[in-house]
């Protein structure tokens, strides 16, 4: 069953590109995709160093810009930190939270995710909520258990009025980097779970209309398989969305999936 809520495609960079670099990506990424198949969105996360420069390349396309992290006050004394008004000022809409990487190297917990995820919506900026399993979770077989249980530590005191102000990626933990996928099945069955928890804490109407993406080693030969499934709306794409033309394709499948 192919649901309508609109595909997200979203790029996130990490740790690359310096400004220079960034600037060309931004570009050519322009040239490729800068008018979205219909249904589709398309989503460029840089670093925040890049933000502006990105901002200023896409600026009359169709991509929309994104950012990797934020802190939850609106200022202050938090050296190194960027609030999420800061973040909204240079255009961006979206901003990742809770990746794997977050809370492995620097400690994040659920009750940050939280915080963030409150402040990004009062900022008026979407929230890419990430929630995965580790390898040895996955191979307990708990992998449904683990992830609703970080939705509900991680969103339990958000406050949504539109389904729009949410998304949330499921990265398999043991997918990311690594070269393994997940198989369809896989990303369906937590992708599916995740709606059902999102349900029991915004309520079914809300809950239907969030997109839920799958991230980890997504690539172009895999995509359409992945959006075939009825609760995957999209991807949140590492490695290959730092190259223009395997980004490009990602998008147009999911254009092709729609059509």
């Amino acid at each position: 069953m192919q649901s309508r809520r609109t595909r997200l495609i979203a790029g996130n960079w990490k740790m690359n590109n310096g400004i220079g670099e960034a600037a060309v990506l931004a570009s050519r990424l322009g040239e490729l995709v800068g008018t979205a198949p219909e249904g589709v969105e398309v989503l460029v996360c840089p670093p925040t160093i890049d933000l502006s420069v990105v901002a200023d390349k896409i600026e009359g396309t169709d991509i929309r810009l994104g950012a990797q992290n934020c802190y939850w006050e609106k200022s202050g004394a938090y050296t190194g930190e960027t609030a999420p008004g800061m973040i909204r000022g240079v255009g961006a809409l979206y901003c990742i939270i809770g990746h794997s990487e977050r809370r492995e190297y620097f400690g994040e917990t659920d009750a940050d995710e939280m915080r963030k995820a409150r402040a990004l919506i009062d900022a008026g900026i979407t929230p890419v909520f990430c929630c995965g399993e580790s390898e040895s979770v996955r191979e307990s077989g708990s992998q449904v258990a683990f992830v609703c249980d970080q939705i509900k530590a991680g969103l339990a005191g958000i406050e949504l009025a539109r389904a729009d102000q949410l998304v949330v990626a499921y990265e398999p933990i043991w997918a990311i980097g690594t070269g393994k996928t997940a198989t369809a099945a896989d990303a369906q069955e937590v992708c599916g779970a995740i709606r059902k928890t999102l349900a029991e804490l915004f309520g079914e109407q809300i809950a239907e209309g969030v997109r839920v993406l799958y991230g980890g080693s997504a690539k172009p030969g895999n995509i359409a398989e992945f959006l075939a499934e009825r609760d995957v709306d999209g991807a949140l794409v590492g490695g290959a969305s730092l190259v223009a033309e395997d980004f490009a394709a990602m998008v147009a499948r999911a254009g092709e999936h729609l059509a």
